[in-house]
């Protein structure tokens, strides 16, 4: 039986909760947490999870022609001739499979009892069933679908094949994490939260799990969920500069359980400070942004936003006394930039550092020394209108401090939307503000950039793939595979991995505590010394 805890990984996505577990190092430098088997259905996140996979095969040095290809550009290089044992044990780890159907069953429960088999009980469960029929949105399309029944809408219950994989794997501790919606969630009147809790609890076939909380509010570590809010996760109180709210649900193997409760003293996380949006996109290289429908250069998009700017100047931002001031002298800061935005390019072209006030534990984390260039950090094209109201919202939100809402918008400035005054697209046009979490990152920022605007108006645009995936902490050198659609949908579904790292952290002394105790009884130990 080998050392170390082997990881599987169900519903993955781009691989958010396994960057996290994968990276987490002991005081030693031992990483105690290897990635067995990951599953997922979509195409392009699956060839983000398989590359990611990939570049784990070589340790904490990634290989240079990796840099090469992304520093200098050019062709992508033949990964699997040049790195056959690596590029086959990427392929091995990471399987483009739909759980529920055959013949995924068949091949999953093969690879599960294979690892069972070398590494016994030492693994752990990770990942989170599909969000569409728990999240509020979600359930709000449903309802617009004649003779929708949620008890036959299979999405509800993909669950189960997480359970399944639990029955078979019995695995020291299972994470397994969903939308907030997922706790007003019902079918047939039974709430979604109370059946999958019990069945959690319950594997067929284990002796059982107890749930916990991840840092509940009033808790710094692990606690016992009295209700259902406790298993709310709020990114933003774990140093992650998104205020992103999910529900985490950390299962423990009883015999586990029952160790930590012995200790007396559970884990208790470290303390990360807050970040705000301008500590990671501070320091990024500045853009501009595309021209939607016409000529697309530097000189057009700096003519295109002298153009916003007489457009916006026209309007009555509704503002009074120094704040009407501040928004004047800011629309002239943006006029005084259009000679240097006419040199803006549409693509990161130069290295990126953090903002000045960034965490150091977090810029550590983002940052990869031999960058010299982002992937992933290019524009959308913008209509003229919408560059209009982006420099608006940017500088409205720069002097209040606020973005604004629909009612706060110039009526010359309002979109042709049939419900723009009906109060349900309140904040269709959103700015990320600088001294604050950015809201959720969400896959929607696939569709258009409206929610996800640049604080800083003299850019005047919405964010890239790699501002997005900043907020949400995945690493520079972290590559997302598919087209920017795909790319994005893939950022906004993941988990964000420096949060999923504390949850490895905590998961670790854990088991390092059982793993002792077991050692100090005369029993066979139940759990092996974890090494790698």
């Amino acid at each position: 039986m080998t050392a170390g805890f082997a990881i599987v990984d169900l519903f993955a996505g781009p691989g958010g909760l396994a960057e996290g577990f994968s990276s987490f190092e002991t005081e030693a430098g031992i990483r105690p947490f290897n990635v067995a088997l990951s599953i997922e259905k979509e195409k392009s996140a699956h060839q983000t999870l398989r590359f990611r996979s990939f570049l784990r095969q070589f340790g904490k040095k990634y290989p240079q022609d990796y840099y090469d290809w992304l520093n200098l550009g050019g062709a992508e290089p033949d990964w699997k001739a040049l790195y056959p044992r690596e590029w086959e044990a990427a392929e091995e780890e990471a399987l483009c499979l739909t759980l529920g159907e055959q013949p995924a069953g068949k091949v999953i429960a093969d690879r599960v009892a294979a690892i069972r088999k070398v590494h016994g009980r030492n693994t752990v469960l990770i990942g989170g069933p599909p969000c569409q029929a728990y999240s509020l949105v979600g359930r709000a399309r449903n309802r617009g679908i004649a003779d929708y029944d949620a008890a036959q809408d299979n999405r509800h219950f993909l669950y189960r094949e997480y359970i399944g994989i639990i029955s078979q794997l019995e695995p020291a501790a299972f994470v397994m994490e969903n939308v907030k919606g997922m706790l007003s969630s019902k079918v047939d009147g039974v709430p979604m939260f109370d059946l999958i809790t019990d069945d959690l609890r319950t594997p067929p076939g284990t002796e059982g799990y107890e749930l916990y909380a991840f840092a509940p509010k009033g808790s710094t570590g692990l606690a016992k969920g009295t209700q259902p809010s406790d298993y709310v996760v709020r990114a933003e109180a774990l140093g992650v500069p998104q205020a992103r709210h999910r529900v985490i649900i950390i299962g423990l193997r009883r015999d586990v359980a029952a160790a930590l409760e012995n200790q007396g003293k559970p884990w208790s996380r470290p303390s990360h400070p807050r970040a705000c949006a301008a500590d990671v996109l501070d320091g990024m290289p500045r853009l501009r942004s595309g021209l939607s429908r016409q000529k697309d250069d530097g000189a057009s998009w700096a003519k295109a936003l002298a153009n916003a700017c007489d457009t916006v100047c026209a309007q009555n931002p509704g503002l009074d006394g120094e704040q009407k001031k501040a928004f004047d002298n800011c629309l002239a800061a943006v006029r005084a930039s259009l000679e240097t935005a006419a040199t803006l390019p549409r693509h990161a072209g130069t290295p990126a550092g953090v903002g000045s006030a960034c965490p150091p534990a977090l810029a550590q984390w983002l940052q990869d020394e031999r960058l010299t260039t982002l992937s992933g950090h290019e524009t959308r094209g913008h209509m003229h209108g919408d560059l209009s109201r982006y420099l608006f919202a940017a500088a409205y939100a720069a002097v209040t401090g606020q973005s604004p809402k629909a009612g706060s918008f110039p009526a010359g400035l309002a979109p042709a939307h049939r419900n723009w005054e009906s109060g349900k697209f309140a904040d269709r046009f959103r700015v990320q503000l600088r001294d604050q979490p950015s809201t959720t990152v969400t896959s929607h920022i696939s569709k258009d950039g409206h929610y996800f605007i640049h604080p800083d108006p003299a850019q005047c645009r919405s964010l890239t793939v790699r501002e997005a995936a900043r907020l949400q902490t995945f690493p520079d050198n972290y590559v997302f595979r598919g087209n920017r659609t795909e790319q994005f949908v893939q950022v906004g579904n993941a988990v964000p991995p420096f949060l999923a790292r504390q949850i490895a952290e905590a998961l670790w002394e854990i088991l390092a505590a059982r793993q002792l105790e077991a050692e100090q009884s005369t029993s066979r130990p139940l759990l092996e010394t974890a090494a790698v």
